[in-house]
This record gives C-alpha cells, sequence and structure tokens, in this order.
C-alpha cells in the first residue's frame, strides 16, 4: 500500500474527508523516516516495532563471475508485527 492507498483507505471511515486525511498522514511518513534515520526504535502496540539493526561483514560470491567478494557491514531496517497483526492471521 502506498501513501494514496492509506490516505484513500482512511478516507473510506465515516467522518473523514480526503484532505483531513492528506494532513494527518503527510506528515507521518517523513517523522518515520527520520526516526529510523536517527536510529529511534519506533513502537505501536497493536501494529508493530520498527528499528534500525547492523548487519554483520561477510564474504559473498559475485553470480556473475563467481569471484569471491567482501560484503561490507551495513544497517537496514527491521520490522516485526504487533501482538494485534499476529492475531489477525
Amino acid at each position: 500500500m502506498n501513501k494514496a492507498e492509506l490516505v484513500e483507505k482512511t478516507t473510506d471511515q465515516p467522518g473523514l474527508i480526503r484532505r483531513t486525511s492528506t494532513e494527518a498522514i503527510g506528515p507521518l511518513v517523513p517523522a518515520v523516516a527520520d526516526s529510523l534515520a536517527r536510529e529511534e526504535r519506533i513502537t505501536s502496540v497493536d501494529f508493530g516495532t520498527s528499528q534500525v539493526m547492523q548487519g554483520k561483514a561477510r564474504r559473498g560470491r559475485n553470480p556473475r563471475t563467481g569471484q569471491i567478494i567482501q560484503i561490507p557491514a551495513k544497517k537496514f531496517p527491521k520490522c516485526r508485527a504487533g501482538k494485534g497483526q499476529r492475531e489477525r492471521r
């Protein structure tokens, strides 16, 4: 689901109009991105937890040449579903 679809989905709720949903959701996406950039943990009890993890450096193989290469350590976002989401499955 992209941002426009999220706005559309929230306008299906009674009493909400597209402008109100756009104004509410608009700042949410950059706020989440900024928090993850600062490596802060984001928690919503029913929805889940997002945080930045540190991956280890490792060896890999170039599939085109077969040559062994060193893959550097990197940080990546990780999301884990909350209890409410797990129970919906």
